[in-house]
């Protein structure tokens, strides 16, 4: 009874919330996505996925504007494979890998692959982003200590998937020298990796790449996979947990925490006016559309509000709605604090096994 109490107070506070008024974003409604600045500047609503696009770019160009550009085509430099160990984990095998995302920049991975898979059986393939882990980064999304609830990629290459598992940047052992290499964030160098990850996965015979790719991840993995998936549509599912909510409502508007050499430094230029972003979770998430996505947002989340969520949510599915993917964006309340439930988790593999196929 005490749980329904709550979930019934929270559909009354969403439905009184889901349409009040938030600032603009660059000129532009926040909550009603489908305002977009035409050719003359002149501001329209989108009834086409084609008028909605002029939407997407600007927010796009929103976001690269804080995180610095994504790198061209001519930084696709040789990947370099190397594999550095190898554990027999039963039904896969687990490989400690690095591989070279641009000139002089080596990322280390693991790479999990169904022993089925390399016996001459092509299998989907997922990308696995850590959530922040200071001591033994990637390693806790393989099973290698941590947080219990985060060992997806062990879990997915049980299920018969082959995943990969970047380290993010700044974290633990992976301290690359971004200046060096050319990025301005730590948020841009992560992307750029996980997508040099994807053209990894495209190469390997065991991968059965014609289908697309998931990306799933906790907190730090959450919006890591929204912000590779934006910019990256070989992603053909997304899986976020404790990911986002608006910068209106994280920790209150108090966005110094976005603001280091790690994420985005730039943030900082708009600390105590986090409504001048020029970026939000609101145009993020819609631009996913018409993929689809599966957002885990527990009620108890200190970081990320699941209200927020909710809102962010019913401002982007009338995009969804524009390419006819209304049932595309889930949105799961578990009763928990800041993590990934079990119920919730195994949900998500099933979300991405309906898109990619069954290994």
């Amino acid at each position: 009874m005490k749980l329904m109490r709550r979930l019934l107070l929270l559909v009354l506070f969403y439905a009184a919330t889901a349409h009040a008024d938030v600032p603009p974003i660059r000129g532009l409604s926040r909550s009603d996505l489908l305002e977009y600045h035409d050719a003359s500047g002149a501001v329209k609503k989108a009834a086409t996925p084609a008028e909605w696009e002029l939407r997407r770019q600007e927010a796009l160009a929103g976001f690269l504007s804080m995180t610095g550009p994504l790198p061209g085509s001519d930084q696709r430099c040789a990947l370099d494979l190397k594999i550095e160990e190898e554990g027999d984990c039963g039904s896969y095998v687990r490989r400690l890998i690095s591989y070279q995302s641009s000139l002089g920049g080596r990322v280390p991975a693991y790479l999990c692959i169904p022993k089925a898979a390399l016996s001459g059986k092509p299998v989907p393939a997922v990308l696995c982003l850590h959530p922040t882990e200071n001591n033994i980064g990637f390693n806790v999304v393989v099973g290698l200590g941590g947080k219990p609830h985060r060992q997806y990629a062990a879990e997915l290459a049980k299920r018969g998937y082959v995943t990969l598992s970047p380290s993010y940047p700044l974290l633990a052992k992976y301290q690359p020298d971004l200046k060096a290499l050319g990025f301005s964030s730590g948020t841009m160098k992560a992307i750029w990796d996980n997508i040099r990850g994807l053209d990894l996965l495209e190469m390997l015979p065991f991968v059965k790449k014609e289908v697309g790719f998931a990306a799933i991840g906790h907190s730090l993995g959450g919006h890591n996979s929204i912000f590779t998936a934006v910019h990256d549509t070989r992603i053909k599912v997304i899986v976020s947990s404790c990911g986002f909510d608006s910068v209106l409502d994280y920790y209150g508007g108090n966005i110094k925490g976005w603001v280091q050499e790690r994420y985005i430094l730039k943030m900082g230029d708009y600390l105590g006016r986090p409504q001048d972003v020029p970026f939000d979770h609101y145009e993020l998430i819609a631009a996913l559309a018409p993929r689809r996505v599966f957002v885990n947002a527990p009620l108890r989340d200190a970081n990320f509000k699941h209200d927020s969520v909710d809102r962010i949510a019913a401002a982007a599915r009338p995009v969804f709605a524009l390419f006819g993917a209304e049932k595309k964006l889930s949105i799961r309340h578990p009763d928990s604090e800041h993590d990934f439930p079990d119920a919730e988790r195994f949900e998500s593999y099933a979300v991405i096994q309906q898109v990619l196929g069954k290994p």
